[in-house]
């Protein structure tokens, strides 16, 4: 075993130990939290606007500071914009991590420097858990690389500005410059086609341990890896055995990854956004992801189908239960307050508290009040490729509200790796996965308000023409599971 190597094992013994610790006081350490958030913020202009002052409690703080979204804070964010200060939080933010934004264009999040080593540290504590857990740290001598967006930021009114995983990069520490990959240069190219090229010839000779991304986006590099290389990844990379993600569910892509690497290796996954690292897998024995409870976050979680009553209830995490949908409100050292960022997540485990992400509260359909989500549609995909040869890229449904004959349908635009033999019994495969999930599903199939599911097959390398062509190719950008409306559909057929 080498210096680093030990040297991993003992930090991550420590690592393990505080996280134990607040792990075991969940209740506690979210108080303690949310104490520390208003008696920070409480002589802000947003703090006085909700009389912070007067806040002691949990209870106090829903009845004075009611649910947002962007745009709805977005009056408060376009002035520390402009460069006002004490607004959302203590002084200005140190970064705005630019991200994709819906009716407003851009989205400005802050980056504050109370709330920038949580990201870094929760990604290091991440690799330092499976350390712990497993014994394995060999990996830390190898090259690790990140697929990431550009480190290039910009500047806006005396903030720095860029992607949150072009912030990041600059964080990288010391230690781990040696090991990382791709080089500055490559990873400042923008057109992300000609920067996953360079990074086949950069990493194709080396000798790399972690790698790190977006499923969908690793994929498009193991493809042109294997296309160059000649053999699978894992043979050009022997020493390859740690994979992290995060941003979508891995378990599409499983069954893909194992046959370009050629071999199975371990995974760990994140929970990360510009919002805040939310939570990062602990163990590889249980599911779901530690939720992160000490990390300058305050958590609150509505139930999905109440989120849209006039006021719903907003539990705190003594109150979850197993099992049930939530949708993720968050207040954090970034001046984020009763924030939604719009994903829905599922407790796995209450001792410690753990998720797993079910989906986003725009992306569902409900056409005809089926409410299906992202994680149903991903589960019957799975269930219907259980003992098959089938291999699936990528796939998004839609609903069929008007066809040309018969009744409406969910319509799977499904890119096809190994295709099924027959395209009908796997359609009636992910069907009866679907109504073995969903109550609602299944009473409007018996009740021929629906018929079964339709299968679209996409082209190869559709979805990622697809994205291309709307300038979201690469990076962190993710394709949706499912949409209630046909704007992606249309586009595809």
């Amino acid at each position: 075993m080498s210096i680093k190597s030990f040297a991993a094992q003992l930090f991550a013994k420590i690592i393990h130990h505080k996280t134990q610790k607040w792990a075991s006081n969940p209740v506690a350490t979210q108080q303690k939290v949310l104490e520390d958030l208003i008696g920070q913020a409480k002589n802000t202009q947003f703090g006085q606007d909700h009389h912070f002052s007067e806040i002691k409690t949990a209870e106090n703080f829903a009845k004075q500071v009611p649910i947002r979204d962007y745009e709805e804070l977005k009056p408060y964010v376009d002035r520390v914009v402009q460069g006002e200060e004490n607004v959302l939080w203590k002084g200005k933010p140190i970064y705005f991590a630019k991200t994709s934004g819906t009716t407003s264009g851009a989205k400005y999040i802050p980056l504050t420097k109370e709330s920038m080593p949580f990201h870094i540290q929760a990604a290091r504590n991440a690799i330092l858990n499976y350390i712990h857990e497993t014994g394995k740290a060999d990996f830390v001598n190898g090259k690790m690389i990140f697929l990431q967006g550009s480190p290039i930021l910009e500047e806006k009114n005396g903030i720095q500005l860029g992607r949150l995983s072009g912030i990041v990069a600059h964080f990288v520490p010391k230690y781990l410059q040696k090991n990382r990959l791709p080089s500055w240069e490559t990873n400042c190219i923008e057109d992300w086609e000609t920067k996953v090229d360079a990074i086949v010839e950069e990493t194709i000779h080396e000798d790399m341990a972690v790698i790190s991304g977006i499923p969908s986006w690793v994929q498009m590099y193991f493809e042109k890896l294997q296309q160059k290389g000649g053999k699978p990844v894992g043979e050009i990379f022997q020493n390859f055995n740690l994979f992290i993600y995060g941003g979508v569910n891995f378990e599409p892509y499983r069954s893909k990854f194992e046959n370009l690497i050629g071999r199975k290796v371990d995974a760990i996954e994140l929970f990360p956004a510009s919002e805040g690292f939310f939570a990062y897998q602990d163990s590889q024995k249980e599911k779901g992801m530690l939720l992160l409870l000490n990390s300058g976050i305050f958590y609150e979680f509505v139930k999905s189908d109440e989120f849209f009553n006039p006021n719903p209830k907003r539990y705190t995490i003594g109150e979850v239960e197993l099992n049930v949908n939530y949708v993720l409100i968050i207040s954090t050292n970034a001046g984020l307050w009763a924030y939604n960022i719009g994903d829905t997540v599922q407790f796995t485990s209450l001792k410690p508290y753990r998720v797993i992400v079910s989906g986003r509260i725009k992306h569902y359909i409900s056409a005809f009040g089926e409410h299906v989500i992202g994680k149903e549609v991903e589960h019957a995909l799975q269930e219907a490729m259980i003992d098959t040869t089938i291999r699936v890229n990528e796939f998004t449904v839609a609903p069929q509200i008007a066809p040309k004959t018969g009744l409406p349908y969910h319509e799977w635009f499904i890119e096809f790796e190994n295709e099924p033999n027959n395209l009908d019994e796997f359609a009636l495969a992910i069907d009866d996965a679907m109504r073995k999930q969903n109550v609602y599903y299944d009473d409007l199939i018996v009740g021929k308000v629906l018929q079964t599911v339709k299968i679209t097959k996409v082209s190869k390398n559709g979805f990622q023409e697809y994205m291309k062509s709307i300038g979201k190719l690469g990076g962190q950008n993710k394709l949706p599971r499912l949409s209630n409306d046909r704007t992606i559909a249309d586009q595809l057929s």
